[in-house]
């Protein structure tokens, strides 16, 4: 039972620290956006987005009940024992400690919520077999909203996107588009970190609690986090946000797309409202996949945006890889413990030590920081391409290929009445000189004509087709034609 006792000690500061790497790994998630458009000042967003995980915490604890009685079953907690059940969380927590710090390394905005299941699961299916897993409690909880939820936000933040800036685009001339939605980012921003407050923290509080339950030192008909687990996984994860995951932040603020101000509002806004309703429903739903969803919904809402798939891709692997990944590592952790006992415990701590450590030290050698966090685009590129001036809308497109063709019928008659008048001068027996002087009059007219059924065209491709308008964008627009076209 001592034994039994020191390990659970471990499963508490190991689930810790896991909640630890999930503060600073997904504060990109609240704060990227209101970041990237100059809404909130780095330190400054990252402050307020620690208090407010740190209050979200508080707010519920389905989440927390969905983690510690609903992925593993119970009956196989009791066969297992303490001694046996308890290291293999101790494995899990390993696996998804891994994944996280290696995906911070690569700037990799993964599932923080789903690299914890991955690894819970792996280190189950090794030690307990599959039936320990209630599969129908990881699908409905946890596989389905993973994959309605980034889509659902993703059409919800586009939606609100088209709407702001309808609503605004009359009364916006500025550049960077609808720069009063600075505001609004700081109230949506704020709802973002506190849904996170109240879907990931409770996570932490799940597994703690599971540990509690399997030594016996709490109920098994009990699911609630104690006071103390509550408080105390609040704390961790605030800190954890506190310090900043700059990488994460850097990649979802510029990498994704060069976010304005009310693609911002509209992503945010879609994030805390998807979070918020599945924490409502016990859904252990990942922050980070629904506000990447929101992120590229938004910026494909914005008229004139073309779409990079390189970063979106790298981020969609990112999400397929992290539960069979950090399942992986937990499973060869629970191999370990399997095979060698408490031995296979202090060597999985000891490695998991060796492996934060060097991340940590490797990720030094580029560093990130709140001074250089948005100062350039993630290599990858942009998934979302904006240019400067957006391109002109339907309407316009269609009311200049109308003007364009009228131009063209004018110069085209034109034309054909300098060719005429040349024609009677020669038959007249006009001078040389004035001969001369109508031909060049009669190609030039022919020449504008030319020009004009050019540009005719361009206007008719551009009423046809959004994407010939995205590359056609950067014309040199006047102010009058610039503010119509926004």
């Amino acid at each position: 039972m001592e034994t039994a006792a020191l390990i659970v000690v471990l499963v508490i500061a190991l689930a810790l620290f896991f909640d630890f790497t999930n503060g600073f790994h997904d504060t990109a998630n609240a704060m990227a956006t209101p970041i990237a458009t100059g809404a909130l000042k780095p330190k400054t967003a990252v402050l307020l987005a620690a208090v407010l995980n740190l209050i979200g915490a508080f707010l519920s604890t389905e989440v927390a009940k969905t983690v510690s009685g609903g992925i593993v079953r119970e009956e196989a907690i009791i066969e297992m024992g303490a001694e046996v059940f308890l290291p293999l969380i101790f494995a899990g927590l390993i696996g998804a400690i891994t994944w996280n710090m290696l995906t911070w390394l690569l700037g990799l905005p993964s599932s923080s919520s789903h690299a914890l299941f991955g690894g819970l699961i792996g280190a189950t299916l090794v030690g307990v077999g599959a039936t320990g897993i209630d599969f129908g409690m990881v699908l409905s909880k946890i596989i389905l909203p993973a994959v309605i939820a980034p889509l659902t936000a993703g059409i919800i933040a586009f939606v609100a996107t088209k709407v702001a800036y309808a609503v605004t685009r009359r009364y916006d001339g500025k550049p960077d588009g609808r720069s009063g939605f600075r505001w609004g980012q700081i109230f949506t921003s704020s709802l973002v970190a506190l849904a996170h407050g109240t879907n990931d923290a409770q996570k932490t509080m799940g597994v703690i609690t599971l540990a509690l339950i399997t030594i016996g030192w709490q109920s098994a008909t009990h699911h609630e986090p104690e006071l103390w687990v509550i408080v105390a996984c609040a704390f961790t994860i605030a800190l954890g946000t506190y310090l900043g995951g700059w990488r994460i932040i850097r990649t979802l603020g510029k990498g994704l797309t060069e976010v304005k101000p009310a693609q911002g509002f509209s992503a945010e806004s879609s994030t805390a409202a998807t979070i918020l309703a599945s924490s409502a429903l016990g859904f252990a739903l990942s922050t980070t996949q629904v506000a990447s969803g929101s992120v590229i919904g938004s910026g494909l809402g914005r008229r004139g945006s073309t779409v990079r798939w390189r970063t979106a891709g790298r981020i969609g692997i990112g999400w397929l890889l992290t539960l069979p990944a950090a399942g992986g590592v937990g499973a060869l952790a629970a191999l370990l413990v399997i095979w060698l006992g408490n031995w296979g415990v202090a060597i999985d701590a000891v490695l998991a030590l060796a492996v934060i450590i060097g991340l940590f030290l490797f990720s030094r050698r580029d560093a990130v920081t709140h001074a250089n966090a948005m100062s350039d685009v993630a290599e990858s590129g942009l998934a979302v391409d904006l240019p400067e001036v957006p391109g002109p809308t339907r309407r316009r497109s269609r009311m200049e290929l109308v003007r364009a063709l009228e131009r063209a019928e004018r110069k085209a008659d034109e034309a054909e009445k300098a060719a005429r008048r040349a024609k009677k001068l020669k038959k007249a027996g006009g001078s040389p000189s004035e001969i001369k002087a109508a031909r060049k009059a009669a190609d030039k007219a022919a020449k504008k004509y030319a020009e004009a059924e050019k540009a005719a065209h361009e206007w008719e491709v551009l009423s046809a087709s959004r994407r010939a308008r995205a590359k056609l964008a950067e014309w040199d627009l006047s102010v009058d034609e610039q503010e119509d076209a926004r």
